[in-house]
């Protein structure tokens, strides 16, 4: 079975996202929703092909390090149905925890918050890339070289998957039955990109709910409990500086906070929202503590989850 390049994926893909988008964006216009803005969509244009060409930039070096690490394979699938299949889980299931960890990493956090920072939801949200992802993102990959897998499979398989992680960034499709059970939907996605406290941190998947099920991060939109989009503290500058940058800016601020080393290193390593004095709450803890109305004492927590990765 051979497979198809990376290539075509991308340009079979391309007019099917320029169709639903637009398509999403008339149905929005007639009916009133006002799910799309000019520099919404602008900016989630900046931020993919930030993202996009820093992937390029740095795609021979990730690419050489899967190589590398296929030579040393453990073994090798025979069977091309079993090998495709067992990819495409294996590899939703290590974009899982890229996803988790980029959650409740507050260093992390400060280059996945990008994707989250919008407060509107619609198709063109699912290219709202966090810009410097691909610095780090092959690293979960790694062991699927290992395991036998191809490079340019992976990377195949990665692209494909995506196209599901774009659509699903949608207001129009509600419930979608049996496949809530077991693949991601846009009702399991709203609820990723939801800034109430109940939905942070929630539905990491991109293509498999079943990781989320499995290690205790999903949640079910609750239609009494609408979801609200952005940030728990939603950006004050649009800037393309500070669309980027702002979380940095106030990790950098945290750490220069007089303390020992142990307190700098939680700041980066901890959840969004960790303080070292209470000031301010993990969203764990605010779930704990049964406060899911008070969004004030989440400042700290302002890139924390209030809505659905693509890619990311």
């Amino acid at each position: 079975m051979t497979p198809v390049p990376e290539s075509f994926i991308i340009l079979w893909s391309t007019p099917l996202y320029a169709l639903v988008i637009g398509i999403e964006m008339i149905l929005s216009h007639w009916q009133h929703r006002h799910l799309y803005s000019f520099w919404g969509v602008v900016q989630n244009l900046y931020l993919t092909i930030l993202n996009a060409s820093l992937d390029l930039l740095v795609r021979g070096l990730y690419v050489g390090v899967l190589l590398f690490v296929y030579t040393y394979r453990v073994g090798e699938i025979s069977d091309p149905w079993f090998y495709w299949a067992a990819l495409v889980v294996l590899e939703d299931f290590m974009f899982y925890w890229l996803h988790r960890f980029d959650h409740v990493c507050r260093l992390f956090w400060a280059v996945h918050v990008t994707h989250h920072s919008s407060e509107e939801f619609n198709l063109t949200t699912g290219f709202r890339s966090s810009v410097f992802q691909p610095l780090y993102r092959f690293i979960y990959f790694v062991p699927l070289a290992w395991f036998g897998f191809r490079a340019e499979d992976i990377l195949l398989t990665y692209s494909a998957t995506q196209i599901w992680g774009i659509l699903v960034h949608t207001q129009y499709i509600g419930k979608l039955g049996v496949l809530e059970w077991f693949m991601v939907t846009p009702s399991h996605h709203r609820v990723h990109h939801a800034s109430n406290i109940q939905y942070l941190d929630r539905n990491m998947g991109m293509f498999l709910i079943i990781w989320d099920r499995l290690f205790g991060t999903f949640a079910e939109e609750d239609p009494n409990e609408p979801v609200r989009y952005g940030l728990t503290t939603n950006l004050t500058s649009q800037s393309p500086g500070n669309l980027i940058f702002h979380e940095w800016k106030k990790l950098g601020e945290d750490l220069r906070k007089p303390g020992p080393l142990s307190q700098k290193v939680n700041y980066l390593l901890q959840p969004p929202g960790w303080s070292h004095d209470g000031s301010s709450q993990t969203a764990e803890q605010m779930r704990q503590g049964g406060n899911t109305s008070n969004q004030a004492s989440l400042t700290n927590h302002q890139n924390v989850v209030f809505s659905p990765e693509l890619t990311e």
